[in-house]
């Protein structure tokens, strides 16, 4: 365990998820937090009760690649294990990953099982058919403990650092979404061992990470996410196929967001509109060749 480092990136995390997630992580780990912002208020707090954790304010919001680099980058041992803040690890999670660690040394990334997602396929393949037959197999509880996959969800996965020539492994031209789905295929296409296993138990609590129901920030959480959910898809597929490849899997998306906004502004439904107003915004900015510039004011 002395050569794990977890890292852990949030944002405006709230209290209760943050140390509900240091305190399901083995003390004998280390652990790395990176406050995407200028100032932590746990910070004391955090401090004065888990002696393995060390934090760092990147002093502005860097989203989830450029965030994670961050802290990868003060990594001193061999692995690391990207754990979201909603996540709660099981109780034999880092003694069975030390087992899968010392049992599989050819592997670039290991990713996790999540118990309270039965519809959620935390990982998969690229390639339609397979991605499928794999689907059918996770559902029925038909795979290996340690299953071959061509790509894993970021929530939590175990990363082999000795893979990589340096810490910067994520695109930083990504801000939101589809980060880990750019690395996976950058890895398979190398040829390097992706895996996912059934014995690395996470409790995902899914999208409270970063504000609560009553956060100030809730309204421009949500335009980020439809502006850079959009963005992400068309600049994943235009750098990992082409362009018309990426433009061919939007345009359904584009026409469907325009045609919405134009609905919604007729019926008055001033919720709905915005949410597609943003949507066809992230497709157009991005079709345009714009960087993932957009922040609404998120600080």
């Amino acid at each position: 365990m002395e050569n794990i480092t977890v890292v852990i990136v949030t944002f405006n995390t709230p209290e209760g998820i943050i140390l509900n997630c240091l305190k399901s992580i083995d003390k004998e780990v280390k652990v790395i937090i990176v406050e995407n912002s200028d100032n932590f208020l746990l910070k004391n707090l955090i401090l004065s009760q888990f002696k393995n954790v060390k934090i760092s304010c990147s002093g502005k919001n860097l989203g989830y690649g450029s965030g994670n680099n961050f802290g990868l980058d003060q990594v001193k041992t061999d692995y690391a294990l990207i754990l979201n803040p909603d996540t709660i690890c099981e109780e034999e999670f880092f003694k069975n990953m030390t087992d899968i660690i010392n049992e599989t040394q050819n592997f670039s990334i290991i990713g996790c099982h999540y118990l309270n997602e039965k519809n959620f396929i935390p990982a998969g393949f690229f390639d339609a058919k397979k991605n499928n037959d794999f689907r059918v197999n996770y559902k029925d509880n038909n795979i290996e403990d340690l299953a071959k996959v061509e790509w894993v969800t970021g929530q939590s996965m175990l990363i082999n650092l000795k893979k990589f020539q340096n810490t910067k492994i994520f695109d930083e031209n990504f801000f939101l979404y589809f980060e880990e789905f750019d690395l996976c295929k950058s890895l398979i296409s190398k040829g390097e061992n992706i895996f996912t296993s059934k014995k690395l138990k996470i409790k995902h609590l899914g999208f409270k990470s970063s504000f609560d129901e009553d956060s100030i920030y809730k309204i421009n959480v949500n335009r980020l996410k439809e502006w850079h959910w959009m963005w992400s898809t068309f600049y994943f597929y235009k750098k990992n196929y082409n362009y018309l490849f990426a433009l061919k899997k939007v345009m359904g998306k584009f026409f469907t967001a325009l045609f919405k906004i134009i609905f919604f502004s007729i019926t008055l439904n001033k919720k709905e509109k915005e949410k597609y107003k943003y949507r066809f915004l992230g497709i157009y900015s991005a079709i345009m060749g714009h960087t993932s510039y957009f922040r609404d004011n998120l600080k």
